[in-house]
């Protein structure tokens, strides 16, 4: 017997504030609509992100250091924006620090050159993995989104991120494993996010045919798409968010400091449609594909359940 809406829960264990609405806003904003339960998980206030709004330069962690009290606040107005109303921080808020990170030459971001003690990069991971076994045990999901085993794109937070989700819900499902956090709970599905290569080639091929050679300079829609896309070969699911991309665009401006409303990210929307927005990929990890649409992907991360 197939699940009632309120029924189906999601579990989204992300790195940073933006993190996940960049990455699943439109799957999150469309779940709630439809009834369904979604929980989000976010690792770091992303205290060394950067401030891209010029009279808050301020905040920034070489300064006030008061940015990951931003963040929150910016993660919060995104949340009510897409209905999100059960978000948390792993530990609870400030357990765990931003590391930072710098970029390598071949256009990856890797570990920054100095980290902070409580960088969430340091953290023990069985004590970082048992605060989300208490939230997966409390929460019984029977999906979970995280990054890949590279963080997408090699941010340390993000390989971490997906070490604490994939170990926590190994650890979650083992009837005999610290009992005092919780009756044990099996994940059912587990999905990377993805961002799809075909969807980024043709977008770019827009982008170049409408004469926008700056949005995403340097990058050929026909070249070498980096860490940052993944083939559609590996691809399990396509959710198609419809009408919540504009949602999900919205919730993306709350995240004020770090994107910029001018920068390449709205210009994707803008000049090739909000469908590039409203449609995310994910891979699955964990769990046996369900039904699946004319393209052989997946249309709903609870297909099969």
């Amino acid at each position: 017997m197939s699940l009632a809406p309120a029924d189906m829960r999601l579990l989204l264990v992300h790195a940073h504030p933006d993190d996940e609405t960049i990455q699943n806003g439109a799957t999150m904003a469309r779940y709630v609509a439809e009834g369904r339960q979604v929980t989000l998980v976010t690792c770091t206030a992303g205290e060394l992100g950067e401030v891209l709004v010029p009279e808050l330069a301020h905040i920034a962690a070489d300064q006030d250091d008061t940015l990951g009290d931003h963040r929150r606040e910016e993660l919060a107005a995104a949340m009510e924006i897409l209905g999100v109303t059960d978000h948390r921080f792993l530990g609870g808020f400030g357990a765990f620090r931003d590391s930072g990170m710098k970029w390598h030459e071949k256009g990856y971001a890797i570990a920054a050159d100095e980290t902070d003690e409580r960088a969430f990069a340091n953290a023990d991971l069985t004590k970082a993995a048992d605060e989300l076994v208490k939230v997966i045990r409390e929460v019984r999901p029977q999906v979970l989104v995280t990054y890949d085993e590279f963080g997408n794109y090699g941010h340390p937070d993000h390989i971490q991120a997906h070490r604490v989700a994939m170990y926590a819900a190994q650890l979650a499902a083992v009837e005999s494993y610290k009992p005092d956090l919780g009756e044990p709970h099996d994940i059912a599905k587990i999905y990377w996010c993805a961002m799809s290569e075909g969807r980024m080639r043709d977008s770019l091929r827009a982008l170049r045919a409408s004469g926008d050679t700056e949005t995403f300079a340097g990058m050929d829609p026909d070249g070498d798409m980096g860490p940052f896309t993944t083939p559609d070969a590996w691809l399990a699911a396509a959710v198609d968010g419809g009408e919540f991309g504009e949602k999900k665009i919205d919730a993306m401006k709350a995240h004020r400091t770090q994107i910029d409303p001018e920068g390449p990210f709205f210009a994707m929307g803008g000049s090739v449609g909000t469908a590039f927005w409203s449609t995310e990929f994910y891979r699955l990890a964990k769990g046996a594909k369900g039904a699946v649409g004319d393209d052989g992907f997946e249309t709903d991360l609870f297909a099969g359940l």
